[in-house]
């Protein structure tokens, strides 16, 4: 019965009783909460309110932006910034660091992709958001880009929000991941899927084929055992999935396993690859790990790599454990002949 779940407000209460906490934690997620239930709504209302289509913008990515990734920013800077719990944001789509004017006692960082995979708005495909948060260092100052430049291991807690068929928040603080959906009718999220975790082997991977011209030959050797099925070195059939939007990717790995990969390829290596560290790979990363999962960039752990600038992109494979080492060992194999 409903009634009877736990709610995410009454969770993170629990948490903050069990590690002696004092509510500052429960006050900034709240902030999120209700961030996430705003954009879900706007995401669903979607042709009605003239919310699809493009802003006529491009992001500090150089991506043409969609009306709701424009809305699904604004929202998120406007709703974290009213508790005063945060010093300052960075998103996916601004360039710089936004400080929150009136925190001066804010001891937390945040950072976000307010609306991940926006390509599939306008075909009522899933979508979400993105978000990871620090603790401000001692002595930073709150406007700097440097003190937003933490490895993944420094992360306090992370997230992201699913607008699919229905509205989940995943959330880990580094003891597990926990899901939770949005019960419409009365508003709140409510603890659905306890304790998530990614099984060791899988049958499922997913991955951009068009990129295959690209891929290095690690990825490839990989990619082609996978399709080669039984008859493969691998001994069993794979399938394969791709939906251009990483928080549906991750969801489908944390229900019921698999393996994703962004690689480095001969194209986007100029820029250090296509996802970005700071608001797509460190987060999912954690969260990815805290269900019991793997996350590299194929050349070492993820969560290790050490930040260098806000909005830098990374090679990303992370799901469930065996398959991502299998990964990981192609490139060191490819490597060591080099």
């Amino acid at each position: 019965m409903p009634y009877k779940r736990i709610t995410l407000t009454h969770f993170l209460l629990q948490e903050q009783r069990r590690l002696g906490g004092s509510g500052s934690f429960t006050a900034l997620m709240t902030d999120i909460i209700f961030a996430c239930k705003m954009i879900s709504h706007e995401v669903n209302r979607g042709a009605l309110a003239g919310n699809l289509g493009v802003a006529g913008s491009e992001n500090v990515q150089g991506e043409e932006q969609k009306k709701l990734d424009v809305l699904a920013n604004d929202i998120f800077l406007h709703m974290n910034a009213l508790g005063g719990s945060y010093a300052g944001m960075a998103s996916e789509e601004l360039e710089d660091v936004h400080a929150v004017k009136g925190a001066a006692d804010g001891k937390y960082l945040l950072l976000f992709d307010p609306l991940d995979g926006s390509s599939n708005i306008d075909v009522n495909i899933s979508v979400g958001s993105i978000f990871s948060i620090l603790k401000l260092p001692e002595g930073a100052s709150t406007i700097e880009e440097a003190a937003f430049l933490q490895k993944g291991v420094t992360q306090v807690a992370a997230g992201y929000a699913l607008y699919g068929s229905s509205t989940m928040l995943v959330l880990t603080t580094g003891n597990g991941v926990n899901g939770f959906t949005l019960d419409q009718n009365v508003g709140m999220f409510l603890l659905t899927h306890p304790d998530m975790t990614i099984p060791a082997d899988t049958k499922e991977f997913a991955i951009n084929a068009s990129r295959e011209r690209f891929w290095e030959p690690p990825v490839k050797r990989y990619v082609d055992e996978c399709r080669q099925g039984k008859e493969g070195p691998r001994g069993k059939d794979f399938n394969m999935r791709w939906v251009a939007s990483m928080v549906a990717e991750v969801h489908r790995i944390l229900c019921r396993g698999g393996v994703f990969l962004y690689p480095a390829d001969s194209e986007n290596i100029k820029k250090g690859g296509k996802l970005r560290l700071m608001y797509e790979a460190n987060p999912m990363a954690f969260i990815i790990e805290q269900a019991g999962g793997a996350a590299t960039t194929g050349r070492g752990r993820m969560m290790e790599v050490e930040p260098t600038a806000l909005h830098q992109r990374v090679p990303v494979i992370l799901g469930s454990k065996n398959e991502v080492e299998r990964i990981g060992a192609y490139h060191a194999e490819y490597d060591a002949k080099a």
